[in-house]
């Protein structure tokens, strides 16, 4: 932001009595957001009203009310409230993806523990995220948002399934890849579990509670 410059002095004129007029002060133009800041906004509180427990479906006349804005502005940023969810789902792939790829870079041991544990805090940490990854929040949604939710949970499988495998082959295990698959399949299913209790509890069941005792008994 440049500095403003600085107020000249006026030149001395004779001024009439009568001809004195009061100064009036000039409407402070509003603030418009910046490109992308009104999108980002949008995805801001369409997460944090998801984050209200028993919520249930959120029409865009409520969000447009919570912004005090028209749904016609909704409509300038995104083409649909399926695009919205969309929006949110990309920023759960990107932030829980790029953490557990942190885990698989730094980490050795207990490896696919470490990404279990990863992926359920954030969850605690994104309560309304929470409700879309397991698809409270989608059910009267589009259904490909399910299907990518799907896809989701198939990939951090995935992942859990390759640092399992490399984990049993180091321990001499003669089926590393049974191995891997069950353990890899209990895993996520136990996340999911976890996950699914902290949203239908109305986040009062936080997935990470005694996680260690949990993790430890899946093996």
């Amino acid at each position: 932001m440049s500095d403003l410059p600085e107020a000249l002095e006026p030149e001395a004129e004779t001024v009439s009595t009568t001809e004195v007029v009061e100064p009036t002060s000039a409407p402070t133009p509003r603030k418009r957001p910046k490109p992308g800041e009104r999108r980002v906004q949008i995805l801001q509180t369409l997460a944090e009203m998801l984050e209200q427990p028993g919520t249930e479906r959120i029409t865009t006349a409520a969000l447009a009310g919570r912004l005090s804005v028209s749904e016609a502005a909704l409509y300038r940023h995104f083409a649909s409230k399926a695009q919205m969810f969309e929006g949110l789902i990309e920023f759960i792939e990107s932030s829980v993806f790029t953490l557990l790829n942190q885990v698989a870079e730094r980490e050795q041991a207990g490896q696919a523990q470490r990404m279990v544990q990863v992926l359920l805090q954030f969850g605690e940490r994104n309560p309304g995220m929470t409700r879309v990854m397991v698809g409270d929040a989608l059910v009267f949604e589009h259904e490909r948002l399910g299907l990518r939710m799907n896809q989701f949970f198939d990939r951090v499988e995935s992942l859990l399934r390759q640092s399992l495998r490399l984990a049993a082959e180091a321990a001499g295990s003669a089926t590393p890849t049974v191995e891997a698959n069950g353990q890899a399949s209990a895993l996520t299913c136990f996340a999911i579990g976890r996950l699914q209790r902290f949203a239908r509890s109305g986040f009062r069941r936080l997935p990470t509670e005694q996680l260690d005792i949990a993790l430890r008994a899946l093996g």
